[in-house]
């Protein structure tokens, strides 16, 4: 909007004109005691003595006092800055800025009679009385501010001056603009992060919240003449005052819509646990396998590495089988492979040897009979070429293993680089990543996805970037990520730690696919995030999309379901990832629908009353239940926590009853055909949905492996034949938990293998001590 403006008019010392569009008025400048400098730097030269205070500072840009002020070093002072008007006031007083505001009036040129701290024949300005200095000769003056009630982006409708909270805030989340607040600067960065209520105090301060924060403030509204201070970066506006609020609410559209749906699903406890688990895995054999950080668990004799049999929970004494790892695995990395046996590969830990370990452990029994195999490790001649606490891995489209970043032990140096596994002979595959030594230590666990296009997508920190498959060069650096409306410094990965997952890509898989990162936090005070973003990186312009959640929430747990939604779950309201790092557990669990609008996509669900903290775990059971573990805050009011608990998500919970199908081939070649019989008790074919769930490491946040994919089908009766996704770029070779869906209702899954075993990772390590499947 254009901005009413007063010009002044630079005529000579002894007469200065004032034009405005109708009217000249001339003041004298005779019979001053002062004299006014002529040596000032051009184009530097006096304009008059002006009223300061009417309606407010009428220049905004205040320096420091200075005892020894002169009309020189105020203009010296502002001209370094790049400001075109200097005002000196009260003999000691420097001002700076570019325009007069507030309706600057003048005033008797006898009035600005104080002479200068540092030069007692100069006049600078007396009490509110400024001596105005400029560089143009047509000195712009803007009109009294008032509130802004248009020309506001978005749908924002002024409220009132609204009072401040006393020993808290109306409205929370503050900004501080010294030189461009204004209602449309603070107002978009408020609907940038979906909230409905903003507004300015002190003329720089900006508020986002929303109105409940408002409501529940139990604030009134002062007198509209309350609010009195221009804003800094649109001063014929009003920006509130001390403790007064330029208030405005969010009258178009709502910015997000949080679903309460009657269905919520629910927790229950499962069984009594033998373990507070660091890493929790659904092995292929069903069975559910948990490693533990060294000395945690409330048991002396405990060996760290416990498998569950989810058929036998009701007898405690059958349902744990007792394993066995030989080095601390705390805050490793772990993916199920994809030779043929589904090993289980942990690589990392705490400390010495311990942090280049490389364990393998291929599952084995039945449900209700128990396995034999356990924990392959062994130093001397397995391990990692660079040591790493805290490193993430993922499976490639060639089928070898990505591990990548960490650092060098507890606490230590960073480890900026990545290695494939198996390592061939003859050479290292270590490559050095710039990106990741800047970041530390902020970056651990960083989430990793192979794109369509086969290359390789990867967030650290705030940042994310596409990396060549081969070379592992930057093919593209994306925009940073979005954190927090008051601090863009916030990030997704350990210790700040949120969750990410690939959204459900679609037979025939044309269409770019689409990430999702949920909660995470902010350094320093661990202000807990409280919005997911997404992104499609291969697709045109790939930008960031905000969604706000219900809550903040740090050590979020994400869960892919059969139906193509996402379970978000775990973690707390404040901190960091970390030991004795968060209080206030979130407790609640959320819903994300990617095929609902964006910003209408989560649904409030059910609560439990067990905190779930730093290290905790959500996974996928083959029953479509979420089995939910875990959690090690060592922090006072918190328990190591054993019990093992089961959600069961608003589709178990309808009165369904879960359909099921046979199937004889689960060894599938891309893009090949496969039979299974259905059974629907309910629907129809027609109706019918097909899910693959690709196998999930769970710790930190991070789902390692995660995919979820709908591929082709097609029905002849109750027989139908599923299509296999067409190549490694779609659907990186390994294993799935298959899934039929009767309308809403999942089956439960069976394991199928896609793509074989292109690496013959099943034939590695080639050492006698060592139990290998094959391919």
């Amino acid at each position: 909007m254009a901005r009413p403006r007063v010009f002044v008019g630079v005529l000579a010392l002894s007469a200065i004109r004032l034009t405005s569009a109708s009217t000249n008025h001339i003041f004298s400048a005779h019979n001053r005691r002062q004299s006014i400098p002529t040596d000032l730097p051009k184009p530097w030269t006096y304009v008059g003595c002006f009223v300061d205070n009417a309606h407010g500072r009428i220049v905004t840009n205040q320096q420091p006092d200075n005892a020894q002020l002169t009309i020189e070093s105020c203009v010296q002072t502002c001209s370094a800055q790049n400001f075109t008007v200097a005002a000196a006031e009260f003999g000691v007083q420097c001002f700076c800025g570019v325009e007069l505001i507030a309706g600057a009036a003048t005033a008797p040129a006898s009035d600005c009679n104080m002479g200068c701290g540092g030069n007692t024949t100069e006049a600078c300005g007396a009490g509110n009385r400024m001596s105005v200095y400029s560089t143009s000769k047509n000195l712009t003056i803007l009109p009294v501010p008032v509130p802004q009630n248009s020309s506001i982006p978005g749908s924002w409708t002024y409220q009132g001056c609204l009072m401040e909270a006393v020993g808290s805030r109306a409205i929370p989340w503050q900004n501080i603009y010294p030189t461009n607040n204004s209602a449309t600067t603070c107002l978009g960065q408020c609907a940038a992060f979906g909230y409905t209520a903003g507004g300015m105090e002190y003329g720089e301060e900006c508020y986002c919240g929303d109105v409940s924060d408002v409501k529940a403030a139990g604030v009134g509204f002062a007198p509209a003449s309350d609010c009195n201070l221009p804003c800094p970066g649109d001063p014929i506006h009003l920006c509130g005052a001390g403790n007064r609020i330029q208030y405005y609410t969010w009258t178009g559209t709502p910015p997000y819509v949080w679903h309460t749906p009657t269905n919520i699903g629910h927790y229950d406890f499962l069984v009594p646990g033998v373990v507070v688990p660091l890493i929790a895995t659904v092995g292929i054999n069903g069975k559910v396998t948990f490693l533990e950080k060294s000395g945690t668990s409330e048991f002396d004799n405990s060996t760290g590495a416990y498998e569950l049999d989810l058929s036998l929970v009701n007898q405690f004494n059958k349902a744990w089988r007792t394993m066995h790892v030989k080095s601390d695995v705390f805050c490793s990395g772990s993916v199920v492979l994809p030779d043929k046996g589904g090993r289980i590969l942990n690589v990392g830990g705490w400390s010495l040897d311990s942090t280049q370990g490389v364990r393998l452990y291929t599952p084995d029994g039945s449900a209700g009979v128990n396995g034999t195999n356990d924990w392959q490790e062994n130093f001397k001649e397995l391990a990692l070429q660079r040591q790493r606490w805290y490193p993430a891995a993922a499976v490639l489209a060639n089928g070898s293993v990505l591990v990548i970043g960490g650092e060098t032990g507890s606490n230590a140096a960073p480890q900026p680089n990545l290695e494939i596994l198996p390592k061939p002979p003859g050479g290292g595959t270590v490559v050095e990543l710039d990106w990741l030594a800047r970041t530390d230590p902020y970056n651990l666990y960083p989430f990793v996805f192979v794109l369509p296009s086969g290359r390789i997508f990867v967030i650290y920190y705030n940042e994310a970037r596409i990396l060549d498959p081969k070379t592992f060069d930057t093919v593209v650096q994306l925009p940073n990520l979005p954190a927090s409306v008051n601090n863009f410094l916030g990030g997704r990965t350990y210790p700040l730690e949120g969750a990410a997952v690939i959204l459900p890509q679609h037979a025939p898989y044309t269409a770019p696919i689409t990430i999702l990162t949920c909660g995470g936090s902010a350094p320093g005070a661990g202000i807990a995030l409280d919005n997911c973003v997404s992104i499609t990186p291969e697709g045109p312009n790939p930008k960031w999309t905000l969604e706000r959640m219900p809550s903040q929430r740090v050590m979020p747990c994400m869960v892919p379901l059969p139906d193509g939604t996402f379970m978000i779950m775990n973690g707390a309201h404040q901190g960091l990832a970390g030991f004795g790092l968060a209080s206030n557990p979130n407790l609640g669990a959320l819903l994300y629908d990617p095929s609902q609008p964006v910003t209408q996509r989560i649904s409030i669900l059910n609560t439990t009353i067990v905190a779930r903290l730093y290290h905790s775990e959500a996974i996928l059971l083959p029953d479509a239940r979420v089995l939910v573990s875990g959690s090690d805050p060592q922090t006072p009011n918190f328990p190591e926590e054993m019990r093992i608990e089961a959600y069961y998500p608003p589709y178990l919970t309808q009165g369904f009853t879960q359909p099921s199908f046979t199937i004889t081939t689960t060894d599938w070649a891309y893009g090949s055909s496969h039979p299974i019989v259905v059974h629907l008790p309910k629907g129809s074919t027609s109706t019918m949905k097909v899910s693959l769930i690709a196998a999930v490491s769970s710790t930190h946040g991070n789902a390692m492996g995660a995919r979820t994919i709908f591929p082709a089908f097609s029905c002849s009766g109750t027989t139908c034949t599923i299509t296999a996704p067409p190549n490694a770029f779609v659907s990186p070779p390994g294993w799935h938990q298959l899934f039929i869906l009767d309308g809403p209702t999942p089956s439960h899954s069976t394991w199928v293998r896609i793509g074989g075993d292109p690496g013959k990772i099943g034939n590695w390590p080639n050492f006698p001590d060592f139990v290998v499947p094959g391919v």
